[in-house]
């Protein structure tokens, strides 16, 4: 079998020689699109009728000549010469992604995307952002804060990669126990429920209330029904430490979860439910096989800081 010989000249054109001919293709990208094509027969160990056969196909399925075969050398046709910018492109393209899948496979860069709530978001996460940030200091992250209700569908849509719920989440999603927050109640410094080591919902219901509440999941009001009880619901908000606040003010009480209270900046006692309440929080995905190569070592480092 005659063996053909791929080199380049000094204009980076793709010289073929066979049968003591030459035929040079301009180059496109790493030594042309079609000259790629002649330079993969020396890498990969094609035959000339293989590379040939290739290009043949090719013009075959886009029903076009690409290449003028002369005695004198081969040249790009008219078709081929409009055809050579794109090729460039997918070609610089292709590049492009190569280098960020690439980057990807090292964790040099990404892009994680969080949904949370507030005290996840002020008392969990910066630690863990901390530890991941001393291994992988590329990685980027985008941090949504809302309700339970949207978290849920921003992780549906695909507008975060995972997220930190109350549990149970919808039973489509993929969730993991991470831990129980007791509801404790808050009061202000010299409330006189202040003296008791451990309060009743039913004491609760006889002073103002500043209800924490937004969306479907209503943790705070679940806990006065099913004790068939309603409390005295002053003010309605979703902001922690708007609560704690006016708390502060003698404004009413609350029950708030433990976790965000932890280096309260205000001036409050905590105590808890003669009946103790809890919530479940967990994270929160579509699916743990599709998430980006950065999402999953995220996850990977959640694991281990909750001791999964």
């Amino acid at each position: 079998m005659n063996q053909a010989n791929v080199s380049h000249d000094k204009h980076d054109k793709t010289e073929w020689k066979s049968h003591g001919k030459s035929f040079k293709i301009p180059s496109l990208c790493d030594g042309g699109f079609f000259g790629k094509l002649y330079k993969s027969r020396q890498k990969l160990n094609y035959t000339q009728s293989a590379i040939s056969r290739m290009i043949s196909d090719l013009e075959s399925e886009w029903h076009m000549s690409l290449l003028e075969r002369r005695k004198t050398g081969v040249s790009l046709t008219s078709d081929g010469l409009k055809l050579l910018p794109y090729a460039k492109e997918l070609c610089e393209k292709q590049k492009a992604l190569q280098m960020q899948v690439d980057a990807l496979s090292g964790l040099e860069s990404g892009m994680v995307r969080i949904g949370t709530f507030s005290s996840v978001a002020t008392h969990r996460l910066p630690e863990i952002l901390k530890i991941f940030g001393e291994s992988y200091p590329n990685i980027e992250f985008e941090i949504l804060l809302g309700d339970y209700t949207e978290i849920e569908d921003w992780i549906a849509e695909g507008r975060v990669d995972f997220g930190f719920l109350r549990l149970p989440a919808r039973p489509e999603f993929e969730a993991v126990f991470l831990e129980q927050d007791e509801f404790l109640v808050v009061l202000p410094e010299n409330h006189f429920l202040a003296q008791k080591e451990r309060v009743t919902v039913s004491e609760l219901c006889t002073e103002p209330f500043i209800l924490l509440e937004k969306g479907a999941k209503a943790d705070i009001a679940g806990i006065f029904e099913k004790c068939g009880l309603a409390p005295r619901t002053r003010f309605t908000t979703w902001d922690d430490y708007a609560v704690m606040s006016m708390v502060e003010k003698g404004l009413g009480i609350s029950i708030l979860p433990e976790l965000i209270l932890k280096r309260v900046p205000y001036g409050i006692v905590t105590r808890s439910l003669d009946i103790p309440a809890y919530r479940s929080i967990g994270l929160v995905l579509r699916n743990r096989k599709t998430l980006s190569l950065a999402a999953k070592k995220f996850v990977e480092y959640i694991d281990l800081y909750y001791g999964q």
